[in-house]
């Protein structure tokens, strides 16, 4: 799946299992994006932003071990950086002020992932 689809992107990364959380660095990094974290909880999201910047872009799990990852999803939009979501939660189960948030189904394809964060990122670019 090598490819440029997110060159020059430094893509976020907010996972709780650390299979998955691979899973998706490597396919990210393989279509070109530098990878921040993955990390597995809010709080240490907020912590690799404070240090190393904003990113271009973030793929947040919906649900981090019982906790909902709302509120930095509600920061990273209210920053104008575009995020995917990754969940195994029914549409209708996300907030209303999610609803056009992109998000990709658990158990997730990773070239869907790659395409939609991709999408994403040039939708806010023009």
């Amino acid at each position: 799946m090598a490819s440029t689809a997110l060159s020059n992107r430094r893509i976020l990364i907010v996972e709780d299992e650390f299979l998955l959380a691979e899973e998706l660095a490597e396919g990210l990094m393989q279509a070109g994006a530098t990878i921040l974290g993955p990390v597995p909880t809010i709080a240490g999201a907020f912590n690799l932003i404070a240090r190393q910047g904003a990113p271009s872009g973030a793929v947040l799990d919906v649900n981090l071990s019982g906790v909902a990852v709302y509120p930095l999803a509600d920061a990273l939009i209210e920053l104008g950086i575009p995020l995917v979501f990754t969940t195994g939660y029914d549409p209708g189960a996300l907030p209303r002020r999610f609803a056009t948030v992109p998000r990709c189904d658990k158990p997730f394809n990773l070239p869907v992932v790659v395409t939609t964060m991709a999408a994403a990122l040039d939708n806010t670019a023009g």
